[in-house]
């Protein structure tokens, strides 16, 4: 029981009555809010041209394309393949490793690098040719001549 009373005055000790409602503190007087009748509207400047590709994969092209000029050939594939793999579907991308691929003499990679471009180029037909002449290079590096004619007609039913 004693420990009862003991708890009860604790807890008493911890209510308290509510103090009064605070007061809001008065609005300073301002003037008037003058709205014009007319706002004239912006007047748009030129839209800006559309991106064919971010800046990222422009640049790692540029440094890569510099790379194969240079004769640095594992350095252009190695920055392609980087930028493949922030734009994977990117044929133009495809393309310039195709033609790394072919100047390392990895001619049956260029192939298939090439083919791979063709299949994201849609009806990019510039592409598409230019794709069927590198695999007709790549064929006839080869040794297939008879592959090379084949994909040389390719590219000229595209050229058309």
């Amino acid at each position: 029981m004693r420990y009862a009373l003991a708890l009860a005055a604790l807890l008493a000790g911890c209510a308290t009555t509510p103090g009064p409602a605070p007061t809001p503190a008065p609005e300073p007087d301002l003037p008037p809010v003058q709205i014009p009748e007319a706002v004239p509207a912006p007047v748009p400047g030129p839209a800006p041209a559309a991106r064919t590709e971010n800046v990222a994969i422009a640049g790692l092209m540029d440094t890569a394309r510099a790379d194969a000029a240079a004769g640095r050939l594992a350095n252009a594939a190695a920055t392609l393949e980087r930028a493949l793999r922030i734009e994977p579907r990117n044929p133009r991308l495809w393309h310039e490793l195709a033609r790394v691929r072919l100047k390392q003499g990895q001619y049956a990679q260029a192939e298939s690098v090439a083919a791979r471009s063709n299949s994201w180029a849609g009806s990019d037909n510039a592409l598409r040719a230019e794709n069927w002449r590198l695999i007709a290079e790549a064929r006839t590096a080869r040794g297939d001549a008879e592959g090379a004619r084949t994909a040389l007609d390719a590219a000229e039913r595209i050229g058309r």
